[in-house]
């Protein structure tokens, strides 16, 4: 099904879904690093208590909108006539690459929320490699949709 109305506005929503798509990442590559910092402080210190400040900001302020944002816009994009073409394969890559983001961004999610009740979900180094896995989506998401390799 597509909804020909959108095929006018197809620059403005691609635009609007990559600004989205931008400010998520942003916060999927800074709330594990904040993480990583907020690691390194004890339980009830000061620090703590600003980092789970700036964490739910982040959280709650600009990866929640950005991540809806983009999903909204993402599906406006493929309800545009002639935008996708469901035979081609390179549509599951992508899928794939935002399933992986969807899910680090609730694991996040849930771990900031342990942070507020003062545990340590994950090690400094878990952290570490948490925050690697958004890229490799990304990486993914962008050979599917200018690449299309199959």
């Amino acid at each position: 099904m597509t909804i020909d109305a959108l095929a006018d506005w197809y620059p403005w929503t691609k635009s609007f879904h990559l600004i989205s798509v931008f400010a998520w990442m942003a916060g999927l590559f800074y709330l594990p690093r904040l993480f990583v910092y907020h690691m390194q402080v004890p339980a009830g210190d000061a620090r703590s208590e600003m980092f789970k400040v700036m964490e739910r900001r982040l959280l709650r302020a600009i990866m929640n909108p950005a991540m809806i944002a983009a999903y909204l816009f993402g599906i406006m994009l493929v309800l545009t006539p002639g935008i996708v073409d469901w035979r081609a394969g390179w549509w599951h890559g992508k899928l794939l690459g935002i399933v992986v983001m969807t899910w680090v961004h609730h694991d996040l999610g849930l771990a900031r929320k342990r942070f507020l009740r003062d545990e340590r979900p994950r090690t400094e180094r878990a952290w570490r490699i948490l925050n690697e896995v958004p890229t490799l989506a990304l990486i993914l998401i962008v050979v599917m949709v200018i690449v299309k390799p199959f």
